[in-house]
């Protein structure tokens, strides 16, 4: 009996349960997070739209953004970077969030409208009580025909507590990370050369309205009996090279620098312990890839071929 609590206890403190059925604890990675300085919200970024629906907390050092039937709301960060690593920790709203969209990327639209770069994190409402979608994409010089998307399903619930998104943009790779887990790489290689981002951007957070594609391809719009929604941003890390003048064609340069933080051999490639991390995050939570999708695909983007 003893032995059988004891295998008990050790299953439980690895197993959760959900809808899905048994979600599993990540394996141990190195904390990106820890090395780089947190920001206050009120210091990294200014309002872009909805200023009614933000909502600065704790003296500026986090803020809800808030969709309500008038508006949504969204932060633009106060600098553009080229290259960088790029953290939020966010928490979701808990109620019905079929169509709410709440995204944390790097863009640079406004600059570049025909031939922008994106990066992005979005998190998709779904039609279930709390079981939020993370989706990815990328793109590059106005690649958008092509779309980058991979989605998964988290390993825990979004709407308790605050879980960490984080972007390590350079010239080797851009790599998405949960919680320092990271869940998908992009290698800077031939193949994605054309489409991979290669100017400053600025980094977004936002929540909105995407009732016409977000939940099942618009099935389920938003349900306003339900709102406000309200996400909740915090421990902001923006570790970039920053473009001094918007006029400016100067960048970081490649190779050593202090001018660029992400550039030495320790965020060349993903470690042992990332590239474990990783290979458990896609095969346990991804449920869809691009580069599986033969039916939209019928010739596959070049570089799924070098995965």
């Amino acid at each position: 009996m003893r032995s059988f609590l004891l295998v008990l206890f050790i299953c439980s403190s690895i197993v959760a349960v959900s809808s899905r059925g048994p979600i599993y604890k990540p394996p141990p990675v190195e904390r990106l997070t820890d090395r780089f300085v947190q920001q206050s919200v009120d210091k990294a970024f200014s309002n872009l739209y909805g200023n009614k629906n933000i909502h600065q907390l704790n003296n500026g050092s986090s803020v809800n953004i808030i969709l309500d039937k008038s508006s949504g709301s969204g932060l633009i960060s106060k600098n553009r970077y080229y290259y960088g690593f790029f953290s939020a920790a966010i928490k979701l709203p808990a109620s019905f969030t079929s169509g709410v969209v709440v995204a944390f990327y790097l863009s640079n639209s406004d600059m570049y409208p025909h031939n922008h770069d994106e990066i992005d994190f979005e998190l998709l409402g779904h039609e279930k009580r709390r079981d939020w979608v993370l989706q990815t994409n990328i793109y590059g010089n106005g690649s958008t025909k092509t779309g980058r998307e991979e989605k998964f399903y988290l390993w825990f619930d979004p709407t308790i507590e605050s879980h960490q998104y984080s972007i390590l943009w350079n010239n080797h790779h851009t790599v998405f990370l949960v919680d320092n887990v990271p869940v998908r790489e992009v290698v800077h290689n031939a193949a994605i050369a054309s489409a991979y981002p290669s100017k400053p951007m600025s980094v977004y957070a936002t929540i909105w309205d995407a009732s016409e594609w977000a939940t099942h391809g618009g099935k389920y719009a938003v349900n306003y009996k339900y709102a406000p929604f309200v996400a909740s941003l915090g421990q902001i890390e923006m570790g970039g090279c920053i473009k001094q003048r918007a006029d400016s064609t100067q960048s970081c340069v490649t190779g050593p620098s202090t001018l660029d933080p992400v550039e030495g051999q320790e965020f060349a490639k993903l470690s042992k312990q990332q590239t474990t991390g990783m290979d458990w995050a896609r095969r346990k939570h991804m449920f869809y890839s691009y580069c599986k999708d033969t039916s939209r695909y019928k010739v596959l983007p070049a570089e799924c071929n070098k995965a």
